[in-house]
């Protein structure tokens, strides 16, 4: 199967895949990781071969930037300090509890056990956001998991480097060069990442084309993850820290026109390469069974005890740093959120661009020894935690009753609208005593926004939604109205087919905002 026909089968059964998956209320991902493992078992399928730079320089700059984007710089201010903790401590227990697990199940040699350990020490931002975007946690927790997922890299980054050079060269690592090689790595990817979003804010302020915007959007997160790269520091990193700062800045950037657009675009990009690339996990792992274990099923043992660790010493650190926590703010123990932070650790996208990027030979020409064994162990654990930990982690959410109820977010939702219709309302009546605006306009726009104040108000008073909902069937059926005159008008030629398509577009909007 050559690339361009994976590509697009992957993309036509993520589609069938993700219809199945909103309607059984699964996760995605994780249903995609499944079906790609069971085409990959049915006979006559070919072996699926990923280099690395289709995950580390097609794939992941624009999951990366999806997921730095979506996190609110108010949320992660307020988990700075746990995120700090667990992207560093969190990363060398996990590499150092997989190291003593790979040397005890497994033929891997000791240098190999601290590359398998480094490859699989940190969590996936992809994955992570991926699982969680459909669970309704509270801000501060759902901050917390996503930006341990992100920021965690830079460590394991350097873990996995570290353990590159002891594998391929054989040598000691000295303090002083893995001191100097974090600084370059961490710090050259902030670096560029600021500087990356500030050359992106700069032009897109500048810009009023919807495509020209859309062009730059797509092509900022390719920009600072090569550059990044090109002087040794962490793409990873720069991808992450230039996503985070444009996201605060998303209203000041655009129009709300082209950041409809945009936001359309984005979605769509996310939306193919996440099933392209959770789908070659799936595929690829029985074309490893095959090459490296030929059909035995002792890999799979040494996978489940890796995976175990990894759970395991997740849950240690985070229950013994929440108690520790817990007890100075108000001396209860409670176990949901750690839990629920514990059981949020799957591993994805960046562990198997890591495993992939492995020479195939050391310095001295002689070949890597149990390349391939890593990179089937790595595969491995990311199907088992992409499918155990994905399918079950919104039952553990609702089991731990730490959700927010979506009676209270509607609550939250109607409030909002009403401030904001008040806000509108008083604004009028400034204009109107200052005499600043015509006094017809005035009027015919304090009635609109006083009917929209009084629907809103109606639905909180009555707590019956239905009242709203039946408003927005009516005006969407007056669009649909409007639009079949529209195609009259058009058809019988009385309009041109810029202005059917401009008023569409219009029409378009507002059918758009009357959904919730």
């Amino acid at each position: 199967m050559r690339g361009v026909e994976t590509v697009l089968f992957l993309v036509v059964v993520a589609t069938v895949v993700a219809t199945f998956a909103r309607r059984l209320r699964i996760p995605a991902p994780s249903l995609l990781v499944v079906v790609g493992v069971v085409v990959g078992l049915l006979p006559g399928v070919p072996a699926v071969q990923v280099t690395p730079e289709v995950i580390s320089l097609i794939v992941l700059p624009p999951l990366l930037f999806a997921a730095g984007e979506e996190l609110p710089w108010r949320d992660l201010r307020a988990v700075g300090r746990p995120v700090a903790v667990l992207s560093v401590g969190l990363v060398l227990l996990s590499a150092a509890a997989v190291i003593g697990t790979a040397v005890l199940v497994t033929p891997l040699p000791v240098g190999m056990a601290f590359v398998l350990g480094a490859v699989l020490a940190s969590t996936d931002p992809v994955a992570v956001t991926a699982l969680a975007r459909r669970l309704a946690l509270p801000p501060r927790v759902q901050a917390l998991i996503q930006a341990e997922s992100l920021f965690n890299d830079a460590t394991s980054l350097l873990l996995f480097r570290v353990a590159l050079f002891l594998a391929v060269a054989g040598g000691a690592a000295s303090w002083g060069r893995t001191v100097g090689e974090f600084a370059v790595l961490a710090g050259g990817g902030v670096a560029i990442g600021v500087v990356t979003a500030i050359g992106a804010f700069l032009i897109r302020r500048r810009t009023e084309d919807p495509v020209l915007e859309t062009v730059i959007s797509l092509v900022t997160p390719y920009a600072g993850y090569v550059v990044a790269e090109s002087i040794g520091g962490s793409g990873v990193t720069a991808v992450v820290v230039a996503s985070v700062l444009l996201g605060t800045q998303a209203e000041r950037l655009t129009t709300a026109r082209i950041r409809l657009q945009v936001g359309a675009v984005n979605q769509t990009v996310v939306f193919l390469l996440e099933s392209v690339v959770f789908g070659l996990i799936g595929l690829q792992l029985p074309a490893l069974v095959r090459r490296v274990a030929g059909g035995g099923a002792w890999w799979l043992l040494q996978a489940l005890a890796i995976a175990a660790t990894l759970v395991v010493a997740r849950l240690l650190l985070v229950f013994v740093l929440s108690a520790l926590r817990q007890r100075r703010v108000d001396g209860r123990l409670s176990w949901q959120v750690p839990a629920v932070i514990s059981w949020a650790g799957a591993r994805g996208v960046v562990p198997l661009a890591a495993a992939l990027s492995l020479p195939v030979s050391t310095l001295d020409g002689s070949a890597l020894p149990a390349r391939d064994l890593v990179l089937l162990l790595t595969t491995a654990v990311i199907v088992l935690t992409l499918v155990v930990q994905g399918f079950t982690l919104a039952p553990l959410v609702r089991r731990a009753g730490i959700a927010l109820d979506p009676a209270d977010l509607r609550t939250e939702y109607g409030a909002a609208r009403r401030k904001l219709a008040e806000a509108g309302l008083s604004h009028l009546d400034h204009l109107a005593e200052t005499e600043s605006a015509p006094e017809f306009a005035v009027d015919r726009l304090r009635t609109s926004w006083q009917t929209r104040l009084d629907r809103v108000q109606d639905e909180d008073e009555t707590g019956d939604p239905m009242r709203g909902i039946d408003y927005r069937a009516l005006r969407r059926e007056l669009i649909d109205v409007e639009a079949a005159e529209l195609a009259r008008l058009f058809e019988a030629g009385e309009i041109t087919d810029g202005t059917r398509r401009r008023i569409q577009r219009v029409l378009d909007l507002e059918h758009a905002g009357l959904e919730d």
